[in-house]
């Protein structure tokens, strides 16, 4: 799957921004002439000195007082021309300051993954934390993205299967173990960085996650995630372990998650409470042939969700108490042929589209609410 991603502004584009000096003094004089002389003008009209006396001889304090006026406008001209200069120097600072931060992020990023590279587990694992605290303290949203995406990268490289536990094969077997620790402390980092509220420091919410193919036999927690933006991808993807994928109580309320194709074998993943209010959620072609796949309690109300072409086989799938309220949720061409899907004691809302076609076709039993079959003649 490939991601779009709209062009996010570089330290050259904040250069490009600046304006050079004489244009902004330019510009600065303009406006002081045209407010000074709206105030002045405004006085006069105010003060009902619409017709003044020419043939009237300036006196000595008269003089004096344009002098004062004078050396006034001259002092108010030099404080203009300094606070420009000071607005440019700080704007030429900052860009320095972020071409500085951007060198040596660059600098820490090539380190962090020339370790992420090693023979070694151990700086493997230390190359993750770095990508991982490189992409908190990124200057910029693009640098932010890619170390997350060099991180899901590592987990789309193939991996040589665990050869088992016996004495021929302990090395192998016990490396093999090493590098699972690695992928699995990957996971755990972006449930961890997902949970932040988005906007705040450490929070990943928002930015694109690619995990494309990936074998997902380890903890990864969504619990309370917000989908809001960007693209989140499991398309393809093993949900293999026998451990829980948590998006308990998440908000998908805009961008698009993505489980196209993917496989739910073992395990289970958790959308207890979760909302669906926008955007779209996709598990268009998945296969769910064991394990459990909870959507109890969950709140369908807005946006797209599909399970359009989907086969179930063999897991225990639950809308238990859920609530189909105006979401676009539909099963055209999904299948049943084991397992159990449960949609018993749902709160509202109409029959998702192809379901009961999809659970008139089954060679297992799908438990539907009474309000949703047809009425006996």
């Amino acid at each position: 799957m490939t991601l779009n991603r709209r062009p996010r502004p570089t330290s050259d584009d904040r250069e490009l921004r600046l304006w050079k000096v004489g244009r902004v003094l330019a510009l600065a004089f303009g406006a002081a002439v045209l407010v000074a002389g709206g105030v002045f003008y405004g006085l006069v009209y105010l003060l009902d000195f619409q017709e003044i006396d020419t043939t009237k001889k300036l006196d000595a304090t008269t003089l004096f007082d344009l002098v004062k006026l004078s050396f006034g406008v001259v002092a108010g001209a030099g404080a203009l021309v300094a606070l420009v200069v000071a607005y440019r120097r700080q704007r030429v600072d900052e860009a320095g300051a972020h071409r500085e931060a951007t060198r040596l992020h660059t600098e820490r990023f090539s380190q962090a993954v020339d370790k992420l590279g090693s023979d070694s587990p151990a700086v493997r694992l230390g190359g993750v934390h770095a990508l991982a605290g490189l992409a908190d303290d990124a200057p910029d949203d693009t640098l932010r993205q890619t170390c997350i995406d060099v991180l899901c990268a590592y987990l789309q490289l193939p991996f040589t299967p665990d050869p088992g536990y016996d004495p021929a094969h302990q090395e192998e077997h016990h490396r093999y173990l090493a590098l699972r620790k690695v992928r699995h402390t990957i996971l755990r980092l972006i449930g961890d960085h997902y949970q932040r509220p988005q906007g705040t420091h450490r929070s990943w919410q928002g930015c694109d996650l690619d995990l494309t193919g990936v074998t997902i036999d380890g903890p990864i927690e969504f619990t309370g995630a917000v989908f809001s933006g960007g693209t989140v991808c499991f398309d393809g993807a093993s949900f293999s372990g026998r451990r829980l994928v948590s998006f308990v109580r998440a908000t998908f309320s805009g961008g698009r998650v993505s489980f196209l194709g993917a496989t739910f074998s073992e395990g289970a993943v958790a959308f207890r409470g979760a909302t669906f209010s926008e955007g779209a959620v996709d598990f268009l072609g998945a296969r769910f042939s064991g394990g459990k796949m909870l959507f109890k309690e969950a709140t369908f109300s807005g946006g797209r969700v599909s399970f359009d072409g989907a086969k179930f086989s063999g897991a225990e799938v639950s809308f238990k108490e859920a609530t189909f309220s105006g979401a676009g949720v539909s099963f055209n061409g999904a299948t049943f042929s084991g397992g159990s899907v449960h949609f018993a004691e749902v709160r509202d809302g109409p029959a998702p589209v192809g379901l009961l076609t999809a659970a008139a076709t089954a060679s297992v039993g799908v438990t539907l609410p009474s309000t949703w079959l047809p009425a006996n003649p």
